[in-house]
């Protein structure tokens, strides 16, 4: 399995500004067969980050190379442009690899917009999550063996000359198809209390959006500040008796050979969170319109109620205030902010705040995703329906989040283009 998400945390937001009382919504499961029809999962064509990858090394377009300790972790993070700054560290052990993870040998996880990956030093495989435009998140494992030393084993020239390729691993669904990724191939999310002297690892709570983060992070490191908050990363051993555990890097707590990098940032911790909820929302909103087309009239209700959902949390109606101004260190949240679409004002969705809020505007980057603009029109347009009955019921930052979609989102519906007083 890749558990690839344990564990974490969120923030959640009151839409308190908006001129309308909005209450967040309590995501529903999808209670479908992967295998129907409509979705096929195990079979459908793919069309992912990791499938164009596999493209590339097949061709030779993309060559990977075995580096030390780290085996074919910088290759793959090259391939799949996922940022070494998105890199967080976590030594709970709720993971396929979880016998060689601990505070002295943490697994890192990277991401992006699309994709993340897991890698455990001295592991037998690279895990990778894919969010599919259609067929949510597909699981892949890339076997970590330097082709350059020889095996056990007989191996032909033709074998040993194969580059390596992502193979697609289905055990992982045994752990990440649940009632907490709302019944979709999806993305885990876990708190964990320190493990006792006879316990494998401690406690773990499913978190979402909408926890506090004094209930955040629990069996992660975590640097940079959350200011005055007294979150649950960073308890390990090697910080028992200080006054604080906050760190500024991880420098000096493991030996660091064949890591990236040494932060594991608490600004990318608050991201990957709300990613992981929205990805999973908008692959249960996919699933359930595939199998309800043709019966547009008795799923009406239905659509609208998933479309709720999808808004409340792309709009961060459930995100709780940050209790105090956070802070990175590794360059992820510049570099994060910085980047567009853009309207003609030059603001972008990507803008963080971290002041009292995560974003500065408060709707979700994954507008943009192929998994967005994949949705089926039964559920997309409900969607926008809800997305401008609450934006356009709201004051100055509805106002700035409409205006942005209108120059950055294609194929938005006109009645965005709605003059508002």
């Amino acid at each position: 399995m890749v558990r690839w998400l344990l564990p974490l945390g969120l923030c959640v937001f009151l839409l308190g500004s908006i001129g309308v009382h909005v209450d967040a919504q309590h995501a529903g499961a999808f209670r479908g067969s992967l295998d129907d029809p409509a979705i096929e999962y195990s079979t459908a064509p793919l069309n992912n980050a990791v499938a164009d990858v596999n493209r590339k090394l097949q061709d030779g377009a993309v060559q990977f190379m075995f580096d030390g300790r780290s085996g074919f972790l910088r290759s793959a993070l090259e391939a799949l442009q996922i940022p070494i700054d998105s890199q967080l560290l976590v030594f709970s052990r709720g993971s396929l690899q979880g016998k060689r993870i601990g505070e002295q040998n943490p697994r890192a996880l990277f991401f992006n917009d699309r994709v993340a990956l897991g890698w455990v030093r001295g592991g037998d495989v690279i895990e990778v999550a894919a969010h599919d435009a259609s067929a949510g998140v597909v699981f892949y494992t890339l076997e970590q063996r330097d082709p350059s030393v020889a095996s056990g084993f007989s191996r032909t020239s033709a074998d040993a000359a194969a580059p390596p390729q992502f193979t697609r691993a289905f055990q992982c669904l045994g752990c990440h198809v649940t009632g907490d990724t709302l019944g979709v191939p999806g993305l885990l999310m876990f708190s964990t209390t320190r493990r006792g002297p006879s316990q494998f690892d401690g406690v773990p709570r499913h978190i979402d959006q909408s926890d506090p983060l004094e209930q955040r992070f629990g069996g992660w490191f975590v640097t940079g500040s959350a200011g005055s908050v007294r979150h649950m990363g960073n308890d390990v051993a090697a910080l028992d008796g200080r006054s604080t555990r906050e760190l500024a890097s991880v420098d000096g707590l493991f030996d660091a050979d064949g890591y990236r990098a040494l932060s594991s940032d608490v600004v990318a911790h608050l991201v990957l969170t709300h990613q992981a909820g929205m990805t999973n929302l908008l692959t249960r909103a996919g699933w359930e319109a595939r199998v309800a087309e043709g019966q547009a009239d008795a799923v009406a209700a239905v659509m609208n109620g998933v479309a709720r959902e999808v808004v409340d949390h792309l709009l961060f109606v459930d995100e709780v205030k940050l209790p105090a101004p956070i802070k990175g260190g590794s360059g992820f949240a510049e570099r994060f902010s910085a980047r567009g679409p853009r309207d003609r004002k030059g603001r972008s969705l990507y803008e963080l705040d971290l002041n009292r809020r995560l974003f500065k505007y408060r709707c979700s980057y994954l507008i943009y995703s192929p998994a967005f603009d994949a949705l089926p029109s039964i559920v997309r347009e409900p969607i926008y329906r809800r997305m401008w009955e609450v934006l356009s019921a709201g004051g100055k930052d509805q106002r700035a989040i409409i205006e942005i979609l209108r120059d950055t989102k294609k194929d938005l519906p006109p009645y965005f283009q709605n003059v508002i007083r």
